[in-house]
């Protein structure tokens, strides 16, 4: 996921005097507690001055697996499959992101169809709550029991509702917009580890959005990098349950005469608070 960042330019550009100019930030989340994995939370933050693509394919141009994100057109490469017919990423669409698109109709046109159709995503979200925490085989089971009929006669229904309503209105385009990507949004039933949607990625990048304001303060592409780094420390923390503030002061009272070989016990998911670890190590 990504959002824009306000930087102070200041008198840095050809000595145009002060304004501002647009930087932008990335969060990739790692979250496996919804499907029971044992790997710890974490979350990333990169700076870009820009939305090019090319950002992007560097941040994840050395891991391979599933990505799930907006529709965020950078990401294509990353979903492309090579000659042999294989991509570097499955990609996960998100039904958050297409019940937004319903809601807003709802909101502005008290549509019957936009109301039917945010009844139907919300059911697949009753029974997600009802899975959340369970092992991976235990979602999957779920899902293709009692999810699947859903999203087949959700993919049904609005076939059918492109046949009725106006091809240019803003229902039309939801539809079209989930229907163009089903196989995106029905990877969920297909393995147990996928989310029904990217939340904990837009809930990652809140922060970056509230104090907006604050980051003119950041001052240049420099000051953005900085501000990921710091971000990606404090939201880590939180994701891992700890007062990122507590952690941040005993980490680095600590860090500078801990041993080098040592340094992951600092880590967010191994930390201890230094009385703690003096009770352990006596």
């Amino acid at each position: 996921m990504q959002t824009s960042l306000t930087l102070d330019r200041g008198r840095r550009d050809k000595g145009l005097g002060k304004g501002v100019k647009k930087g932008r930030i990335w969060a990739y989340v790692r979250d496996q507690r919804p499907w029971a994995g044992t790997a710890p939370p974490g979350a990333v933050y990169r700076f870009a001055p820009d939305w090019k693509e090319e950002h992007v394919l560097a941040h994840l141009g050395e891991t391979r697996g599933i990505l799930q994100a907006d529709g965020y057109k950078g990401y294509a490469k990353l979903y492309a499959a090579d000659p042999d017919g294989k991509s570097q990423f499955r990609e996960a669409a998100c039904w958050a992101h297409l019940r937004r698109d319903f809601h807003d109709v709802w909101t502005a046109t008290k549509s019957e169809i936009a109301r039917e159709a945010l009844d139907r995503i919300g059911k697949l979200y009753d029974i997600e709550r009802e899975i959340s925490g369970k092992p991976a085989e235990v979602r999957l089971a779920v899902r293709q029991k009692d999810s699947k009929p859903k999203v087949d006669a959700f993919r049904d229904w609005a076939e059918r509702q492109l046949t009725r309503i106006p091809g240019k209105s803003d229902l039309a385009k939801a539809f079209r917009y989930g229907l163009s990507r089903w196989p995106s949004f029905t990877l969920f039933l297909e393995d147990g580890r996928v989310a029904i949607d990217n939340n904990p990625a837009e809930r990652a990048l809140r922060p970056i959005g509230v104090g907006r304001r604050n980051w003119l303060f950041a001052g240049s592409d420099t000051g953005g990098e900085t501000l990921a780094r710091a971000m990606t420390v404090i939201e880590t923390a939180k994701l891992n349950g700890l007062d990122p503030q507590a952690y941040l002061a005993d980490v680095l009272d600590r860090i500078h005469d801990h041993m080098n070989n040592r340094l992951a016990e600092l880590l967010p998911w191994n930390w201890s608070p230094t009385d703690q670890s003096r009770n352990e190590a006596a």
